[in-house]
């Protein structure tokens, strides 16, 4: 690939001329050079500058679209040329919501990089909402998500089954309910996860098919991962939605309680996503590893 286009890859990516010099190990003179001569070529400027800030003009943001495309084909290239050796090689780049970048990525990227010692992984985490973005903006490849819904550019795949389960901590006055109607829930103290998380967006979407508004639950905190829900807990008389997968450990060894609510079940399906038309290359070899992964 053109140099100049890896140059304004990295300025694009980064806002920031700067962060472009520190990443590709190359003096902030021959960055602005390199995009000056980017903006000769096309007869257009790629940046504004807004007080000390850049951003991309509508030339920038087509040239940036067609870099990702680039890039894209170049990753598919080299790993299907080192397949014709049986040599897999690369950069594979995830992102992944909260809840399945800590309960249940691990210990597949692990066996993952044990198998292909030569593949550079490397994971982004944040909720489906950012995770998507940064799929958009060409930060990542591959993004696994957790909501239920879809960008119409973007292109779902599902790959594991979920819930989602109201629990209390075991010490919590909360403990005593093995059952809870929609109503009594409604009126119990809440904590949940922020919005822009696939969790929060299964929850409304599963309460809007009984009627029910998130606003006319009693929540009493929103926090930014399971862990901190979970933390929480520890600490108050409260209830939670979390994914069941989040608290495996602290349901066998007896921390946390599931509570049902009668009439209610929260499912979801994890999903790959990716750009629309994209397929091949490390992505693809990874999501057929995940498939088979026991």
């Amino acid at each position: 690939m053109d140099f100049r286009l890896k140059v304004f890859y990295s300025v694009a990516t980064n806002l920031s001329f700067t962060k472009a010099s520190k990443e590709l190990f190359i003096s902030q003179p021959a960055i602005s050079k390199h995009i000056h001569e980017l903006e000769v070529q096309y007869k257009t400027p790629l940046f504004s500058r807004t007080g000390n800030r850049i951003v991309l003009t509508p030339a920038g943001e087509l040239l940036l679209s067609h870099t990702n495309n680039l890039l894209v084909a170049y990753r598919r290239m080299d790993f299907e040329m080192n397949l014709l050796t049986n040599h897999i090689s690369g950069e594979l780049r995830i992102g992944a919501s909260t809840t399945i970048s800590q309960y249940v990525l691990p210990p597949i990227l692990s066996s993952f990089i044990s198998k292909f010692p030569e593949v550079r992984v490397s994971l982004l985490n944040g909720n489906s909402h950012d995770i998507e973005k940064a799929l958009r903006e060409g930060l990542i490849t591959l993004g696994l998500v957790e909501g239920n819904t879809r960008q119409s550019t973007l292109h779902y795949t599902p790959f594991m089954k979920d819930e989602l389960v109201v629990v209390t901590h075991t010490g919590s006055k909360l403990a005593h309910y093995d059952e809870l109607t929609l109503e009594e829930l409604c009126t119990l103290p809440l904590v949940l996860r922020e919005n822009g998380s696939g969790t929060l967006a299964v929850l409304e979407s599963v309460l809007a098919e009984h009627q029910i508004k998130l606003s006319q639950l009693n929540i009493l905190m929103q926090l930014g991962s399971t862990e901190s829900i979970k933390l929480f807990l520890e600490n108050s008389d409260a209830l939670a939605f979390v994914s069941v997968r989040a608290v495996t450990r602290e349901l066998t060894a007896g921390g946390l309680k599931v509570i049902d609510v009668a009439d209610f079940s929260a499912e979801r399906m994890f999903m790959f996503v990716q750009l629309q038309g994209q397929s091949g290359g490390l992505e693809e070899n990874f999501i057929r590893y995940m498939q088979d992964y026991k």
